[in-house]
Formats: structure tokens, sequence, C-alpha cells
């Protein structure tokens, strides 16, 4: 056997799925083996390996091991003459496992490859080519030396700016999100070192290969799509910490003492230099629209007081109390009714930002028509000084967005235009699962990758995809990989990366749409049958009504505790759902691969049935609960329960 693919997979089970169906073309071109290590995911990612790819061979741990200890375990069981270190969040082209195997045959002194990565925005990933982190490019590195030297041979060491992206050049460190290995290496130089449980295991693993006389190669002549980011959130302190402590690991390994003792104190610098940067800039980051927001408030009050004096009265008619006091107290009111509105999460909508002022408008005039009359300076300037907020604070927020301010996401409410890349069939089965995943989008039309097609929806052909979204203004590219080579769909990205649009694939036969649109946040994810439920809001609000309903029991109990009877199991569950174990209301089936993962629930929508429902039903309840959550629904389950126990 020629390559046996390792992927190693945690908790993103929609990327492997697309990851699959992609490695399973281009390994139909070689003899190969493809072998998957799941960590303990809760995402139902065995399960859908499982049922859609069964020819691949699963591993199932029963916790996670770490990368490095997931990867040795499936290198053991490997056939192959190399082996691929692949991660799940990628998508290979149909030729690609051909021509590095080619490569590695005839370059019989190369001991590992890496090859050229883009992003989801078909941006090229530095890190496809990396030289060794010594301690002098480490510092660079950190403090920032390489960010604003990249092509400094010098200063980006680190990335190796200096050699071109489009040549094979001879290197220190691959990635090991695609690392081909020779099998006879690793034989010779070791599996991976099992000390390091994320990070640094791939510079760990480069370095002994080199060491033992072979060469890493860079090879950009078939390129590969890296979700980064999926699993780990890369600016997190987190992350800072693990990757850096990684890095000591490695040298505390490889460098002489002195060495690794300046590296180790170096690190340690970068990671408190990073964590307080990081908290400064959370700080800053939560506070920048509440205080522009109350300055600006102020600053209304400010200009409109000495006209509406000056025009209504005279110069100095309200006492300083006015203005140091009074204002300030209308000003906090109207920021946290602003808040709780939602406006200030990191998605806002203009209509979080009305309500809030509005509610708070209505606050301070009822309390304004209760405090005692002496205080009751001027209800004219009070609307006056709304209507600026009204007017200012939606338009500033507006102009942020547009000026692409990092952190804020200004949602207006408007639908995305997305223009489907796919066969006929494809496309209509794709528009539906984007009309059934509740986002807001409109398709504009298809593109077919033949020539003319006679349908009211088709717009051109692959050729026209530019003069297609300019004039179409559309803002998302969605491909079928079923229809479209992942060789193409690649190039494509590579061809089009300049315009301002988003790329997404659709994987045959699957009920989602994956793309990614930054190096450091998680791919967008249109899933029909995760509509609802799996939403930031819906959780939060489940777990806001699992509790007021725990805590009005607890404040009633033990009178309606014991009422409820065994069925919600008294106080143990009223105490699981408090402490999160348990939500109110869960899933009834045995089979939830397909669905978003909730707490076990105290009952089930299966509850509201006397009979013993076959599992085939209960799946779907559970696929109309999970689409449809609202929190009325958990209420009534409850509710109906309830009064059926009472009746048995």
């Amino acid at each position: 056997m020629k390559l046996t693919v390792v992927i190693v997979n945690y908790n993103v089970r929609y990327f492997l799925e697309q990851c699959l169906h992609a490695v399973q073309k281009a390994a139909s071109k070689v003899s190969s083996e493809i072998i998957v290590v799941d960590n303990d995911s809760v995402d139902g990612s065995c399960a859908m390996v499982e049922t859609r790819f069964p020819e691949v061979h699963l591993i199932s741990n029963k916790e996670n091991v770490g990368f490095s200890k997931a990867n040795n375990q499936a290198i053991r069981m490997a056939r192959g003459e190399y082996v691929l270190l692949l991660n799940p969040d990628t998508v290979v082209e149909e030729d690609c496992f051909l021509k590095v195997v080619g490569f590695m045959d005839q370059t019989p002194g190369a001991g590992a490859l890496g090859v050229k990565m883009i992003d989801g925005k078909g941006r090229f990933l530095p890190e496809s080519k990396r030289g060794l982190p010594t301690p002098e490019v480490a510092f660079w590195k950190i403090f920032g030396f390489s960010k604003l030297f990249p092509h400094s041979k010098k200063f980006g060491r680190y990335h190796l700016g200096h050699l071109s992206n489009d040549q094979v050049h001879e290197v220190e460190v691959l990635a090991g999100a695609f690392m081909l290995i020779r099998r006879e290496v690793l034989d010779k130089v070791g599996l991976l070192d099992e000390s390091f449980f994320m990070y640094g295991e791939d510079i760990d693993l480069s370095f002994r290969i080199t060491q033992a006389g072979y060469k890493n190669y860079y090879f950009p002549e078939t390129t590969i799509v890296h979700y980064k980011g999926e699993s780990t959130k890369k600016s997190s302190i987190n992350y800072v910490k693990v990757f850096y402590n990684a890095m000591i690991i490695f040298a505390r390994k490889h460098f002489s003492k002195e060495n690794a003792r300046l590296y180790s104190v170096l690190i340690n610098l970068a990671i408190y230099f990073r964590a307080l940067l990081s908290v400064c800039a959370q700080f800053l980051k939560t506070i920048f629209l509440p205080l522009t927001d109350a300055l600006l408030i102020f600053a209304g009050f400010a200009v409109l007081l000495p006209v509406w004096e000056t025009f209504k009265f005279e110069h100095g008619y309200y006492p300083p109390e006015y203005l140091h006091i009074a204002v300030p107290v209308y000003v906090l009111i109207w920021l946290c009714c602003i808040w709780l509105n939602g406006g200030y999460r990191k998605n806002i909508y203009p209509a979080s930002i009305f309500k809030g002022l509005l509610w708070g408008t209505l606050s301070i005039l009822v309390f304004y028509s209760l405090i005692d009359e002496s205080l009751r300076y001027s209800r004219a300037l009070l609307l006056m000084g709304a209507a600026w907020a009204f007017a200012l604070l939606p338009a500033y927020r507006f102009l942020l967005a547009k000026l692409s301010v990092p952190g804020l996401n200004l949602k207006l409410n408007r639908y995305k235009r997305a223009v489907i890349v796919a066969g006929e069939a494809e496309a209509r089965r794709i528009n539906q699962l984007l009309a059934g995943s509740g986002e807001k989008i409109s398709t504009v039309g298809y593109v077919f990758p033949e020539a003319a097609a006679l349908h009211p929806l088709y717009l051109g052909n692959m050729h026209q995809l530019k003069e297609i979204i300019r004039i179409n203004k559309a803002d998302e590219l969605i491909f079928s990989s079923e229809d479209i080579s992942s060789r193409e769909i690649i190039g494509l990205m590579l061809g089009l990366n300049n315009l301002n649009i988003d790329y997404k694939i659709a994987p045959p036969e699957s009920l989602s749409i994956i793309g990614s649109n930054s190096i450091s946040t998680a791919g967008d994810l249109y899933v029909v049958h995760i509509n609802s439920i799996a939403k930031e809001n819906n959780r939060q609000n489940k777990r806001a009504f699992d509790l007021g309903l725990a805590i009005v029991l607890l404040v009633c109990s033990p009178f309606l505790v014991v009422l409820a009877g065994k069925r919600f199991g008294g106080f143990r569950s009223l105490f699981d759902v408090l402490s999160g174990k348990k939500s109110w209301v869960g899933y009834c089936s045995a089979n939830q691969a397909c669905l978003p993962p909730i707490r076990k629930g105290v009952v089930t929508p299966a509850s509201l049935f006397s009979e013993n429902l076959p599992e085939k039903k209960k799946e779907e309840l559970d696929l109309l609960y999970a689409k449809d959550y609202r929190i009325v629904n958990d209420l009534e389950i409850i509710w109906k329960t309830w009064i059926k126990n009472r009746k048995l």
C-alpha cells in the first residue's frame, strides 16, 4: 500500500464530513487507506463516519488523548509506504495525493513534505512553510517584527517570507495540518512526541527528520483549503499559553541548557506580554461602545442645553446639577436598557439599540413623573436628548461597521445574496437546504458547469463568474463538491480572492454547507436540521428558562415539588437543572447524531405520549423540537406531562 491518511478529529463533525469527501476522491488515484481517530467528540462525529464513510477505519477514543497520541495510535496501524497527517478542517484537490507521492518517489532524500495552504477566503496561509523557532527567530515573531517585515530574511524567518509561495523549497518546519512523512523515516526518528498535547509536535518532528539527515520540502504544486481556527481560538490567552509552553518543551529537548533557559525566559515574557495585551484589548473592546454612547449622549445634552436656554429662557436658567447629575443618571438608564436588549453583544442589531433607547426613555419619563417637582428640570430637553440618541447611536455604529472595525458586526437584517455553482439537480437541493436553514440568504441564481441551460435562475457559465458576482452584487459563492472538483473550487478561490466575497462548499447528500472567512473565527455553517435550537440566543433563552423555573420551584417547594410527583424526579432533578447537569426538556431518541447537543432532559417531547413510541417517531419529535425551539414549547411539554402524570 502506498499511502495511509491519518485524521484526528475533535468536535468538528461537519468539517470532517467535507474533508473525508475530498480525501476519498484523492485517495482513489493512489493505493491508500484512511484512518480517523476521534478524541471523544460529543457532536455525533463517530456516528457520521460510520454511516456515511463505512470504508474508513475509525478509532473512537473514550477521552481526549491529545493530538500527538491520537496520531500515534493510527501510525502504529498504518500499512502505507507514506503516512499523511491531515487536519479534519481541510479540503484537498483530487490529484493531491498523486502529486505529493510522485514527488516523494522521485526525491529519495525527502523525509517529509508540506503543501501550499489557503484559508476560506482564498488567502495564502504563511504557516505553509516555516523556519526553526530559535530564540532569535522566536523573538522577532513574538514582538511583532515578523509582521512588520514579513519578507525580510532576518525578521520574517519564522514564516520564511523571503521564499516564493509558488516554488518548491527545502524548509525546516512543516505544518501538522498536512504533513506527508516517509514511513521508513518515522521508523528511524520515532513517532510524534506525546509530551506535546497540542501544538509544537509538528516542529519537533520536522526538526528530528532534518537531524536524521533527511530534508523537508514545501511543495506548492498542489493546494489545500485549511479552515484554521475551528477547534481553537488563536487569539485566546489559553491558546497563547498552550502554544508557547509547547515551544518551551521543544527548547528544553533540543537546545543547549543555556539557550533553553534563555528561550524559556523569552517565552514566559511573551505569555505575560500577550496576556496583558489581551486583557487590555478585551477591556477596551468591552467598554468602547458603552463609553462612546455615554459621551455622545452627554455631548448632545451639552450642546442642546445652552441652545434651549437661549431660545426659551435665558443663559444659566438650569442649575449646574442638571448637566452634572441628572444627565449622567439619564445616560446610565439608557445604557442599562440598551445592554438588557442586547445592544452591546458582538452581533448588533439596530432594533436592539432602538428598543433599548425606547425602554430607557419610557423608564426615565416614569422616573421623572415620580420624583420631587423641584428635580423635574425639563421634559422638553429630555425628549430632545432622546431624539439625539435615537439619531446618532445607530448612525455611528453603521459608520464603524462600514469601516470594518474589528469585533463589531452590525446586522442590518438584510439578506445575503448567494450564487450557487452546481449542476441543476444539486443547485435545487442546495437552494432547498438554504431555505430550510432559517438564515437570511437569497439565492440570486445558478451557475452551471456545463454550457448553457434553460432554467429561470440560470446566470451563466463558470468562466463568467467575475461578471456574475459584480452584476448581481453577490455576497457568497456556494460550490457543490458533487459537480465541481476540489481542484476547480480551489483554483476559483485563488483566482477570485481579490473580490470581497465569501466561499462555501456543499458536500453531496449532506445537510450542511461549510465555509470559513478568517484565520481565527469558526466557519459559517448552514445546517437545515439545527436551524433554531443551535442559535446562541435560543441556548441562552433555554438555560434562562431552566434556571427560572428551577428557582420558582425551589422557592415554592416542597409544595410544588411534591405536586410534580416522581415524573420530574423531585428535588434531585431540581438541583440537576440548577447545576447545569440537566435541562427541563431534552431529546427522547437514542440517535442524536444529526442534532445539536443539548443537556439531558428531565422530560422529553415523548413524555406527552402514553404508549412506547418507536425510535423513528422519537427521532421525528426531536427533529421538530430542534428545528423550531421556543420557550413556550418547553413550558407546554412540562405542563402537559405534569397533567398527564396526575391522571395516571
